[in-house]
């Protein structure tokens, strides 16, 4: 809780609302930093100044948006953001402490408990998301001359994507046969991974995994690097025809797996353990920022056009941030669709299967299960730790993000794991975190298979 004077209810009247659930609900008017009132006084703070990082993509929004909006200035907080190179510097500069918090890609965290191979071991937290959503697989023009398609024209069809991309790829000496993403032992990793292997191809034996951080995706596929590239707008959006015209859009990480955690907010343990009351406000200054990015997206999208974020036009940025997105193609016809959840930073959309009270910021201990079956299907660990519910426990702070929503007058769900339905998979396979073993014994595509997984002792 934070210090007297800063009582619950202070600190609801600083925020204007007569009540929580008047909070919870509330619709945010465009503001300029000067406007807002700050509701805790800084000396309350065990360490009100601090060195954020971002990444200059899409999910920069809730950062640019708390420091330019006046949100970390409201809770106390005088934050320098540093512009991180790549999500290996964000994650890095979190453990080293060069940095006091970053967002990290889903998987950094869990991964960093673990210590899965190409993760550096260290006891990181998160309590919230940044957003959901967000990302894309971009391929590049020899793949679309050979006849593959964004993933909606296939109809669902994995077979006949897989003979599409199997067929493409033999074309191809090994040594070209090259995916980027941003991060090892990552989401997106998972999700390349996730998709070939639904498609009936192996991704260990059939092609190769490489690193690039995002503002070089566009450059690097444009001279022949690698054949196709996943990674958060705008980076997607900048490659497509009528912009740099060097790649097309597949499929949207939404469709590999509806309601995926894109980034969370990361920290040291020792971090919330030294600085509670600190830490209660960076993340209380996240939420509002999450909730206006909800709120106001041409806005926001202008505003991260700027160069000290992602130096990207805003016709790049907002088409992930409005829903108006195109998937580009080279043969003239306009595959501009309507997502409304393309990018989900606070609220849920009604079609998309959630429990009660659920939202974006919410990291369902769950989510970081199946992250970690993902580690274990490729190799990356050796089995599933029988604690695995404890050490996602201990890195997803579920606990201390409720606390805090409570003090804001935000309900969330009062449970920790959910079933994942197969409506949200590509593949159509449901995910159930009290049996992670089972559920990965069940992959015809794996690492070692034939020899089956088992719960590792703790």
């Amino acid at each position: 809780m934070f210090s007297r004077p800063h009582s619950r209810r202070s600190l609801l009247q600083g925020l204007g609302a007569a009540g929580a659930g008047i909070l919870a609900s509330r619709i945010y008017p465009t503001v300029q930093a000067t406007e807002i009132e700050p509701v805790v006084d800084p000396s309350s703070l065990e360490k009100p100044n601090l060195t954020v990082g971002y990444v200059p993509v899409n999910d920069c929004a809730p950062f640019a948006v708390a420091h330019e909006k006046g949100f970390f200035r409201k809770y106390g907080l005088n934050v320098r953001l540093n512009r991180e190179s790549s999500w290996a510097n964000s994650r890095d500069g979190v453990i080293f402490g060069r940095l006091d918090a970053s967002p990290v890609v889903a998987g950094a965290v869990t991964n960093a408990r673990l210590g899965a191979e190409g993760a550096r071991r260290a006891p990181m937290c998160a309590a919230m998301t940044i957003h959901r959503h967000g990302n894309a697989m971009t391929m590049n023009s020899a793949m679309w001359d050979y006849g593959l398609r964004p993933w909606f024209e296939y109809g669902g069809n994995l077979e006949s994507f897989g003979r599409d991309f199997r067929g493409y790829f033999q074309t191809l000496p090994s040594q070209r046969r090259l995916w980027a993403t941003v991060l090892s032992s990552a989401i997106y990793e998972y999700f390349i991974r996730y998709l070939a292997a639904a498609a009936g191809i192996n991704p260990i034996a059939e092609f190769r995994i490489i690193i690039i951080p995002p503002p070089q995706m566009v450059t690097n596929i444009r001279i022949g690097a690698m054949q196709a590239y996943m990674v958060a707008e705008p980076w997607n959006t900048r490659a497509i025809t009528g912009n740099e015209g060097v790649g097309f859009t597949f499929a949207h990480g939404k469709e590999v797996w509806r309601g995926h955690p894109d980034r969370v907010l990361a920290v040291m343990e020792n971090f919330i353990e030294e600085n509670p009351r600190t830490y209660r406000a960076l993340v209380m200054a996240m939420i509002e920022a999450c909730r206006y990015c909800d709120q106001h997206r041409q806005e926001v999208a202008e505003l991260i056009s700027a160069r000290a974020y992602t130096g990207a036009p805003t016709r790049y940025t907002l088409p992930a941030l409005a829903g108006n997105y195109n998937y580009g193609g080279f043969d003239g016809q306009d595959r501009t669709r309507i997502l409304p959840d393309s990018t989900l930073f606070f609220q849920l959309p009604e079609d998309l299967p959630h429990p009660e009270q659920d939202h974006s910021t919410f990291l369902w201990q769950s989510q970081g299960i199946w992250l970690v079956t993902q580690a274990a299907r490729w190799g990356q660990i050796p089995e599933i730790p029988a604690d695995v519910e404890e050490r996602i426990r201990r890195a997803w702070r579920t606990d201390l993000y409720r606390d805090i929503t409570a003090e804001m007058g935000i309900p969330c769900p009062a449970e920790d794991f959910k079933l994942e339905p197969a409506e949200v998979f590509i593949d159509n396979k449901a995910f159930d975190a009290s049996d992670p073993v089972g559920y990965l014994n069940s992959f015809e595509i794996r690492a070692h298979r034939p020899v089956a997984f088992h719960v590792r002792p703790a």
